[in-house]
């Protein structure tokens, strides 16, 4: 929206991207994070360019504990004041959770969970002292099921749709919003980081701007949750889930995560 400044974290590419030139199309400011900084200066020429817009970078690997912190400071240190926060980045990893590696699930975890916690806690305050603002948090489908060969991600993005629903309603008393968007398989590099791509729940995936395109009007409509990106078979399968045995449902999940070697 205009002279509305969002920050986005993974910003570089897939949804985050797209959640950026949206915001921007709109005549919003952006501070764009990610790790791949020249990425995201390529994006911010772009923005400024076409949209003329101001968009500020902040290169930092969210899964080291200190850069949240370490982003906020620059923020206040600048002088922005941030109307939307939209914690987009997360990665995901496929295989048996004893087989891979350690440091990388552990890494996953302060990304998906740590530093989307740690900045909502930063920010939030200040969104309530002027009881203005509004919180996006990217999540999944996967978050409705337990996910055998992706434990730890299926674990870390249930994490986001409960926090982010519990916010929302601790908010009530406010007119801040907390919106969980949760994608289906959305075409991007997380299929490619994560192996996915290989699997059958990858075979159709949406588009990152479809996808991006409904937690954005989710979010300005401060909807609790948006899903978005799955297709009729998909949304069959997520409508029977309350209704089928556990059992099956893992062994389903398994299945459509396994890699075939021909």
């Amino acid at each position: 929206m205009k002279n509305k400044t969002a920050l986005i974290t993974g910003a570089s590419t897939g949804i985050g991207k797209e959640l950026a030139i949206i915001h921007a199309s709109k005549s919003g400011n952006l501070v764009i994070i990610a790790r791949n900084e020249s990425k995201l200066n390529k994006l911010k020429q772009e923005l400024e360019k076409k949209y003329k817009v101001k968009v500020v970078v902040i290169a930092k690997d969210l899964s080291n504990l200190n850069a949240a912190k370490e982003i906020y400071d620059e923020v206040k240190k600048q002088g922005i004041e941030i109307d939307y926060l939209i914690n987009n980045a997360g990665f995901g990893a496929l295989g048996k959770f004893h087989e891979l590696d350690l440091a990388r699930q552990i890494s996953m975890i302060n990304l998906n969970i740590t530093a989307l916690t740690t900045l909502t806690h930063l920010f939030l305050p200040e969104f309530v002292q002027r009881n203005s603002g509004k919180i996006m948090n990217t999540s999944s489908t996967a978050s409705f099921m337990p996910g055998p060969l992706q434990a730890v991600y299926f674990a870390t993005k249930a994490y986001v749709t409960f926090f982010s629903n519990a916010l929302s309603e601790e908010l009530h008393d406010t007119i801040i919003t907390v919106t969980n968007l949760m994608p289906g398989a959305t075409e991007s590099e997380f299929g490619a980081t994560s192996g996915m791509d290989k699997t059958k729940m990858f075979q159709k995936t949406a588009t990152a701007y479809s996808v991006a395109l409904d937690g954005y009007n989710g979010m300005l409509k401060g909807k609790l949750d948006v899903i978005s990106g799955l297709n009729f078979g998909q949304k069959l399968m997520m409508a029977s889930i309350p209704f089928m045995p556990k059992k099956m449902v893992l062994k389903q999940i398994r299945q459509m995560q396994e890699v075939k070697n021909d």
